[in-house]
């Protein structure tokens, strides 16, 4: 295992870097705060004609088909830019699914509109609970003839408002062991009976919504995988996108680093620069600590992704802990380097902590996922 990146994995890093600072500086998420839908079309499009929407989509379905180690380093760029809109939805949650658990026709109907940058895609598997084991999963889909009927809410599902396409777990039969009886529907948001409400939340960048799913009639033509083995997929769906979500977590927690090191460096109180004061130097070192021991469980999670899919389930949960608490940590102690000014609206570091804390929550919290990580290694 060599966590150093190759020569074209470099060449990636770099010219995202650039082409982020020149295409998505912070007036321009500040602009997607206030859009309404915090999707912007041409930028998508641009971002496209890259081939970053189909990077890990197989060559068959018009992707690249390169590694998740690749997305995860596109996607760590994309953190320290703040990249807004539906990326992380469509390309590290729906796309990896429909890839592996999709029929070939489903695929055909929705990869490659996404490596293209025209559709959209995302997975709808939380419930009201927030749980995001199978036992969260209740939304019924009921036999009906040939097909079902589904019906029940799906809440926080990230940016359905865009989504042409929706990856719905529902409940297809009832158990002693939870993880049985779970089957995948491939909805189209247009779907009639399927309701989608934007929800405010924290951090606008990226929008949230419910999913109200009323007495939707599915065929058996909507039905991804097995019926009832639904839940093995999407776990292992959900456990490459969390190596992903902590490289998003890595690349902005770096670039709030970077911009508290510079000002400690440049503001100067009582005659000297800050940086120079103790305190200062202990929440900078801290925050070296908390980027590169989070971008190691990180990429460790990726590689697995890819190589030893074995190991996934511990690394990934270790990565999502570590990482989602390192990301607060690290905004919360730029504030502090920046002082009062770091509190303010014109300021970028409160985007940065509004970002870390909706990335806390999403695919589960750093206590589930200590609590995880101490029963697999039991």
């Amino acid at each position: 295992m060599d966590f150093g990146l190759n020569s074209d994995q470099e060449t990636l890093q770099q010219y995202a870097r650039d082409f982020l600072t020149n295409e998505c500086p912070t007036t321009f998420v500040r602009q997607m705060l206030e859009h309404p839908t915090a999707h912007d079309e041409a930028f998508y499009k641009h971002m496209a004609e890259l081939g970053w929407m189909g990077i890990a989509i197989p060559e068959a379905y018009e992707g690249q088909g390169m590694t998740y180690v690749d997305l995860a380093v596109l996607v760590e760029e994309m953190g320290r830019a703040l990249v807004p809109g539906p990326f992380f939805a469509s390309v590290c949650l729906a796309a990896p699914l429909l890839g592996e658990t999709g029929t070939d026709a489903q695929r055909k109907a929705v990869l490659p509109g996404i490596a293209r940058g025209e559709r959209n895609a995302t997975v709808a598997f939380t419930e009201a609970s927030g749980r995001i084991d199978a036992g969260g999963i209740a939304l019924s889909a009921r036999r009906d003839g040939d097909g079902f009927v589904l019906n029940g809410t799906k809440r926080f599902v990230p940016d359905a408002h865009v989504a042409d396409a929706i990856v719905v777990a529902a409940r297809t039969s009832d158990g002693s062991d939870p993880t049985d009886g779970v089957t995948l529907f491939l909805l189209g948001r247009d779907t009639a009976g399927v309701t989608v409400t934007p929800l405010e939340t924290m951090d606008m960048t990226r929008r949230w919504c419910d999913v109200t799913i009323e007495n939707v009639t599915a065929t058996s033509d909507a039905v991804m995988g097995d019926v009832d083995r639904g839940w093995a997929p999407l776990e292992r769906s959900l456990q490459r996108s969390m190596a992903l979500l902590c490289a998003e977590c890595v690349g902005g927690a770096h670039k709030v680093m970077d911009m508290s090191v510079d000002y400690a460096k440049t503001r100067h109180q009582f005659g000297r620069p800050i940086g120079s004061f103790q305190a200062v130097k202990h929440k900078c070192a801290d925050m070296l600590v908390d980027v590169e021991m989070g971008r190691s469980a990180m990429y460790y999670a990726a590689w697995a992704a890819d190589d030893e899919p074995s190991e996934l389930p511990l690394a990934a949960s270790m990565a999502k802990a570590y990482c989602s608490d390192a990301y607060t940590r690290v905004t919360a102690n730029g504030i502090q380097v920046h002082g009062g000014i770091g509190f303010t609206w014109e300021h970028d570091m409160h985007l940065y902590f509004k970002r870390a804390k909706a990335n806390e929550m999403l695919l589960g919290d750093p206590t589930y996922h200590r609590d995880r990580v101490a029963r697999l290694v039991a």
